[in-house]
């Protein structure tokens, strides 16, 4: 019997709108294998007509050939029922391969749809949406999807084919028999309702008792977490926490498998009503010679096949708005609207000298919520869990509306850096720089092979102005232009091939020290590996580990010190060889050797190119042919370094404050 069908409602009670355009668009990813589909209705009709023959020869194998003492019919039906089920299993390893070949198609489909679609959102969007969702649509919601055209569609198809075959058979072996079985049709449906119900809740309070468990071996068992635990003593307290969490996951299964067996045991009493009543008047019929027992027997066994075969298609309806749950959510990320798009001629960017204009741009950090994911109730998700320890669980109606830009406890790059956002206000470290609008009428132009230097305190919007130059994010207002082209006319690949960024914080993929530096140039010789290398102080370091170029830096770059990280990047910015280099000249956090061979590695870097730098030390302000000093998302001074001490404004009293002890 078909009881697997109320797993599929443990979800939750979403329930999507089903209209004719979602299920001609469900139907859309199942037009390129149309005739495997059509193969499969072939199988399962010759499966089902074959299951249909096994009860009719025992029929006759009772009531005609071994009363008749017919030796040789009995082994030709005997050879019979051998060669029925090995032909069942042949068309069914046919059906199997016809089934995983759109099953697997369809998720590949959705999968490439999905992440091509991912990738050209903008910073906006990621920073303001859970890794771990986009990873469930990736994942759970793409195989749900997949769920409803491989398995869902073609069991209800299933289901009604034997169920219309059996009855026919059924009911012209027996017609009464026939409309006795049907009677305890509401039994079984009513049984499923109150049961399923049951066990979805209990499978759900599985699912949240495990995810609380998870999430504590996620948050313990980690290097970070580990290090705590052991600093502070924790080690009994854990172990006594993790014991509570997994002896809940515990005694919740028990529970599930005794509710689960009961599940069994009832509906097995409710076949055995049923049973009980066919056998009851088919034996009186059988003894008052109304049919022969070979009749009663054939049709027992189609009984069983047909409760089951009902039973399948009661749970369909459930299953099969779950699944449109799932293709809901995979086309939500399809329809969002990109943020950051392609003019249709856009132009390509080509010798580009470095030219870069900012004219009077403003920028603020308004989310719009048409460009974000809707909240899901995930159960038995980890990024559910909003307490690790206390033990509490978000749900989509109770978790915050504000949106943490990371996930597993991963800030996004803005975060991590200047800006945060929530609900339409900057808020940075210094409470003096909160505000509404992040930058407000920035205007400046860097003539090709000059030098930019942004100073001001933290938060004043210093990142969020490099942000704009590679269309990471695009003005609210203004425009910026390149050569005198404005960035929104020309080609994505074009503006990210003319410009190089490195940020404060440097990511570095868990691969080779090669492959993090080729991504910046895929066909790179090793003789321009290491040259770049070079120009960046790193090359040395390289070689002295055991494997040179191919060592892996481990994730995120762990393996490295933060100078050694700084160096990889500068040098994978040197391999690409752009014109223009916005640079986050981050050094205050690194001892004084990394420090001193990063800055003789900037002036390589910066020697004839456009740069635009955040500017963490002296020596850089002071080679800056332009210093902007920003307030509160505002350009509020700009000069040299002699001018701007002379205005004795903001940009003298950061000189005081965090230059002026340094060393040039």
């Amino acid at each position: 019997m078909h009881y697997g069908w109320w797993m599929s409602m443990r979800q939750g009670d979403e329930k999507p709108q089903l209209t004719r355009e979602l299920l001609l668009r469900v139907l859309n990813y199942a037009k390129p294998y149309w005739w495997h589909i059509a193969g499969m209705l072939v199988t399962i009709t010759l499966t089902t007509g074959l299951s249909l023959l096994t009860p009719l020869i025992f029929r006759n194998m009772i009531d005609v050939v071994i009363p008749a003492k017919d030796v040789n019919q009995l082994i030709v039906l005997g050879v019979a029922l051998l060669l029925i089920p090995a032909l069942t299993g042949g068309i069914n390893v046919i059906q199997r391969r016809l089934n995983s070949t759109v099953g697997e198609g369809v998720i590949y489909d959705l999968r490439s749809t999905l992440f091509a679609r991912l990738q050209r959102m903008s910073l906006r969007f990621f920073t303001n949406t859970k890794s771990g969702e986009l990873m469930s649509r990736l994942n759970s919601d793409v195989v749900g999807a997949q769920n409803a055209i491989s398995n869902t569609i073609v069991n209800i198809v299933t289901n009604l084919i034997e169920a219309i075959a059996l009855f026919i058979v059924m009911f012209t072996l027996e017609w009464r028999l026939t409309l006795i079985s049907i009677l305890i049709l509401p039994l079984f449906i009513i049984t499923a309702q109150r049961l399923g119900n049951i066990l979805r809740d209990i499978a759900r309070q599985g699912m949240e008792s495990n995810a609380q468990m998870n999430a504590h071996m996620n948050e313990t068992l980690n290097i970070g977490g580990a290090l705590l635990v052991k600093l502070f003593g924790r080690i009994n307290q854990e172990e006594k926490r993790f014991r509570e969490r997994a002896a809940s996951v515990r005694d919740i299964g028990i529970r599930r498998a005794v509710i689960g067996s009961t599940f069994f045991v009832i509906f097995g009493l409710v076949s055995a009503v049923g049973t009980a009543l066919v056998y009851g008047l088919g034996g009186y019929y059988v003894i008052t010679d109304v049919f022969t027992v070979g009749t009663i027997v054939a049709f027992g066994s189609y009984l069983g096949n047909l409760y089951g075969t009902l039973q399948g298609l009661a749970g369909a309806p459930v299953e099969f708005t779950t699944s449109m749950v799932s293709f809901e959510r995979v086309f939500e990320i399809i329809d969002l609207p990109q943020e950051i798009t392609e003019k249709e001629n856009a132009i390509e960017l080509k010798n580009v000298k470095g030219k870069l204009e900012f004219d009077n741009v403003s920028f603020n950090y308004h989310i719009d919520s048409s460009l974000l994911l809707k909240d899901v109730k995930r159960y038995g998700k980890m990024e559910n869990v909003t307490a690790v320890f206390s033990g509490n669980i978000k749900t989509a109606d109770d978790r915050p509306q504000t949106k943490d830009s990371g996930s597993n406890g991963q800030s996004s790059a803005v975060s991590r850096q200047e800006e945060r956002t929530a609900s339409n206000l900057i808020e940075t470290d210094s409470a003096s720089q909160a505000r509404d609008v992040a930058l407000e009428n920035i205007s400046f132009i860097a003539e090709s092979g000059q030098l930019i230097a942004l100073v001001g305190p933290s938060g004043a919007g210093k990142t969020t102005t490099t942000y704009l130059i590679p269309r990471l994010y695009d003005p609210t207002s203004g425009v910026i232009r390149i050569d005198d082209h404005n960035v929104k006319d020309v080609t994505l690949d074009s503006l990210a091939h003319s410009i190089g960024m490195v940020t404060q914080e440097t990511y570095l993929f868990h691969d080779t020290i090669r492959t993090n530096l080729t991504y910046a140039k895929m066909d790179a010789t090793q003789a321009e590996i290491e040259s770049a290398a070079r120009a960046a102080n790193i090359h040395n370091f390289i070689m002295d580990l055991p494997d040179g170029y191919d060592t892996i830096v481990g994730e995120r770059g762990y393996r490295l010190s933060g100078g050694e990280k700084q160096r990889i990047a500068l040098a994978r910015v040197i391999l690409k060889d752009p014109r223009i280099l916005v640079l986050d000249e981050a050094t205050s956090h690194l001892d004084s050797e990394s420090e001193s061979l990063i800055q003789e590695a900037l002036k390589r870097v910066m020697a004839g190119r456009t740069s635009i730098v955040i500017a963490h030390r002296l020596s850089t302000i002071l080679a800056a042919d332009l210093i902007l000093v920003m307030d509160k998302g505002k350009i509020v001074e700009r000069g040299t370094h002699d001018e701007l001490i002379g205005m004795n404004g903001l940009y003298a009293q950061l000189y005081e404050t965090q230059f002026r002890g340094e060393k040039v």
